[in-house]
């Protein structure tokens, strides 16, 4: 991401708190199997040992309406089931998508591919009152924001390490996490993104994203996660934890 330069970190990342000292929230993310960090799964983008998982699909757009996969897929006659991927399901094959892609959509149909980085804010939205219906502490969450993302140096902040990311605490109600996609006021830095983890203090559920992505992931109970499968708004597939990332 190049930008025209890179502000100090601030104390809050849209109403979110950065943690600078203790990271002890964060180390059970830590905890992988030696020599098995999981990178490419659905446990190494989330996290392992949750009793089930979705994958979330970010919506294509058609001007600033989102569309759903299965809308697109049904105009080139195919499917959508839980291993698909956007590239394929357009017809491109192998070849990979990038951003500002110019691949054409369908008139009427689609003019934007899915967001590429972590949880989209309308996506975020539609999660969060599913989520707190599965924690004890929705009024106390954390969060990890990759320090590659290019509006702040967060250089001399301490990291705790996910498979192939070093990322930055934050903590806040779940009521929040959508809060850093506010318009930013400064018009040389790019919005900032949402945080690429979520997880309550109970460690009932784990979302996760990666700025590689077109899909969020959800580790959770079955409850939850059933209840995220049924919830209108939300496009998503039952997933394990060692399938691999869109």
């Amino acid at each position: 991401m190049r930008l025209v330069h890179q502000s100090p970190p601030p104390p809050l990342y849209g109403r979110l708190r950065v943690e600078r000292r203790d990271l002890e929230p964060a180390r059970w993310l830590e905890q992988r199997p030696p020599h098995d960090d999981g990178f490419g799964t659905v446990a190494g983008v989330c996290a392992p040992g949750f009793d089930a998982y979705a994958r979330i699909l970010h919506p294509a757009l058609l001007g600033t309406e989102p569309v759903r996969w299965d809308q697109v897929a049904s105009a080139y006659g195919r499917s959508v089931s839980a291993g698909t991927r956007w590239h394929e399901l357009i017809g491109l094959g192998d070849r990979l998508l990038y951003r500002n892609d110019d691949t054409p959509g369908i008139p009427g149909l689609w003019d934007e591919h899915p967001h590429e980085g972590p949880t989209p804010a309308d996506v975020a939205r539609a999660l969060i009152p599913v989520l707190s219906r599965h924690t004890r502490t929705p009024d106390r969450c954390w969060y990890g924001l990759w320090e590659g993302y290019g509006n702040y140096n967060w250089d001399g902040y301490p990291v705790f390490r996910t498979p192939g990311r070093h990322e930055i605490l934050l903590a806040g109600p779940l009521d929040d996490a959508d809060s850093p996609a506010s318009p930013a006021t400064d018009r040389d830095m790019a919005l900032p993104e949402i945080p690429d983890l979520w997880w309550p203090e109970d460690r009932a559920w784990c979302v996760a994203g990666d700025v590689d992505l077109v899909s969020t992931y959800v580790g959770g109970t079955a409850a939850c996660i059933a209840d995220l499968l049924a919830t209108p708004g939300i496009e998503a597939h039952e997933v394990a934890e060692t399938s691999a990332v869109d």
